[in-house]
């Protein structure tokens, strides 16, 4: 059985966080690299420690998997735990240290590998998104719906091209099969602004778990649609950074589904995507 929380005590938790950590550091810390390469601040460690500290006092019996913990501790609790927190306490941290005005704090409640509960932060705007399995998704306390997306051709969305298998990327600049693009930087906010209707398709190469086990459901539950960009499913509970297909609108869904699976128009032969 899933445990009972107080999910408004989590939302004004995160808000103390964002207040007491996360604003005051924004443009002011530095930041150092960690062994894959990301950037990681005093903001990223001291908000998690907070909030795991403040989680394990109301919520003893439940784990946090945390973005800035040693990944064989990561492991080791997908596997033994079969409840427990995942939190990401500062998605978009070149973003946070260059001065550019998006990031997020998302947390989620992981009960037999899938997400039940999932909230995100956005401390600029303050915007609280948040979520429960089969019980819809809500940004403020207004529900977010599913809204129909015009034809592919005409829609904007969010593309990181970075993460991207090359020959997919290239396909995806020489055809554009989209209107336009855009990359915010934060992924925990791209997901919660395509499930408020503020765009219409989300694709990403490698994504982290803690970067969508709030945030995925938030968009499921907003009506969205979501695979890996091969058409498989999306794996909730595995450490493995996984790509992303996603749109509110799951006719939208269909309309990128047919057009990955066609040849390219330069070549004829297959190519991997994901």
């Amino acid at each position: 059985m899933t445990p009972e929380v107080d999910q408004q005590w989590i939302g004004k938790l995160l808000r103390t966080c964002a207040e007491r950590f996360t604003l005051p550091g924004f443009h002011t810390v530095s930041a150092s690299r960690k062994p894959d390469g990301s950037v990681v601040t005093s903001v990223d460690i001291n908000s998690q420690n907070f909030l795991q500290d403040m989680l394990a006092a109301r919520y003893p019996d439940i784990p946090l998997l945390g973005e800035e913990m040693d990944p064989a501790e990561q492991a080791r609790l997908l596997q033994e735990a079969d409840v427990l927190w995942c939190l990401d306490p500062l998605d978009g941290t070149s973003n946070f240290v260059a001065g550019v005005p998006i990031f997020g704090i998302s947390l989620a409640l992981l009960h037999g590998g899938q997400s039940v509960l999932g909230w995100v932060y956005d401390p600029v705007r303050a915007e609280l998104f948040s979520a429960a399995r089969g019980g819809g998704a809500r940004v403020d306390g207004t529900p977010l719906r599913t809204r129909q997306a015009p034809e592919l051709r005409q829609c904007v969305g969010v593309v990181d091209y970075k993460r991207l298998h090359r020959p997919l990327a290239l396909r995806l600049i020489d055809e554009r099969p989209f209107h336009s693009q855009r990359n915010f930087g934060a992924s925990v906010l791209e997901w919660c602004w395509l499930a408020a209707g503020r765009y219409h398709f989300y694709l990403h190469g490698a994504q982290q778990l803690w970067d969508r086990a709030a945030g995925a459901l938030i968009l499921r539950e907003a009506g969205g649609r979501i695979t890996r960009l091969t058409g498989d499913s999306l794996d909730e509970n595995a450490l493995q950074p996984s790509s992303i297909l996603a749109t509110l609108d799951p006719r939208l869904h269909q309309s990128w589904t047919r057009w990955l699976e066609q040849p390219p128009s330069s070549q004829k032969q297959p190519f991997d995507l994901c």
